[in-house]
């Protein structure tokens, strides 16, 4: 968290299961944003993309419930429902409408895991590289993530890491997060899985997705086709040489944080007006 701007707010709120930690971002009226991280990761993944987005408005990450972070559970989430209630629920107590959902990986998932069961207080979504959305995980992560599961060792999970994010990524501050959450949190929610087809086609908010095409967990080639295929109105892109990691570099943080800010209609920094989303 000491990589990430100072925030403005930070927020335990209460829930019917469990307290949820919140930290605030910069200022202004524009559509707010709220930021879900991955697997492991919590809100201090998203230092990197922080100050820009902060820059046009309002900025909310979330520990999510039941993950690593300062978030404490303290009744049992049995459905992929109560994981979007238990959002809505923070949503609520912090007055949020029309928000502006971001996430990348397990956390691009719990974006559209909202949008399925309570898009009430949802405007749209943004997704890097979403995980369990239209495609399955790879066999070989999934094979390897069963072995780590079992075995537990550093070298074990900084191999499977490195597998999935990249070797190069191993050092950098988000890699290290997710490598402790993972190491050293045992969650108790239910593991995501896939909405049906019907789900997705009856999804209404403005989608937006940019897959990773060297991502190692999943073909991201066939969840792109898919995502279009059962979301025609979503806008999607493949970048073929981005990998599945959070960590990006100067100019593809630019280049997502562009995108972000423009599909949820905020100012920007040096812009006279709102950008309409597409």
């Amino acid at each position: 968290m000491s990589l990430c701007p100072e925030p403005a707010e930070v927020l335990d709120v209460g829930t019917a299961h469990g307290t949820t930690r919140v930290y605030r971002f910069g200022e202004g009226d524009a559509p707010p944003l709220v930021l879900l991280p991955g697997l492991g990761a919590t809100s201090a993944c998203y230092a990197d993309l922080l100050p820009a987005l902060a820059a046009t408005g309002p900025v909310y990450t979330v520990d999510t419930l039941g993950e690593p972070g300062r978030s404490v559970q303290r009744a049992r989430l049995t459905t992929h429902a109560d994981r979007a209630r238990c959002l809505d629920d923070v949503l609520g107590e912090l007055g949020l409408g029309e928000v502006h959902l971001v996430g990348g990986s397990t956390g691009g998932w719990h974006c559209v895991n909202q949008a399925v069961h309570a898009p009430e207080r949802v405007g749209s979504i943004s997704l890097l590289d979403p995980t369990s959305v239209t495609a399955p995980f790879g066999r070989a992560v999934v094979a390897l993530g069963l072995l780590c599961a079992v075995v537990r060792t550093e070298r074990a999970l900084r191999w499977f890491v490195g597998r999935v994010a990249g070797r190069d990524a191993l050092e950098s501050a988000v890699v290290r997060l997710v490598l402790a959450g993972i190491r050293e949190y045992r969650p108790r929610v239910p593991f995501p899985a896939r909405p049906s087809e019907d789900r997705l086609r009856a999804l209404r908010l403005p989608v937006l997705a940019v897959f990773a095409g060297r991502s190692a967990v999943h073909d991201a080639g066939l969840a792109a086709r898919r995502l279009r295929a059962l979301v025609p109105h979503s806008d999607v892109e493949l970048r073929p040489d981005l990998a599945h990691a959070l960590p990006l570099g100067p100019g593809e943080r630019d280049r997502f944080t562009a995108r972000v800010v423009a599909f949820a209609g905020r100012a920007t920094v040096d812009g006279p007006g709102p950008m309409k989303s597409g």
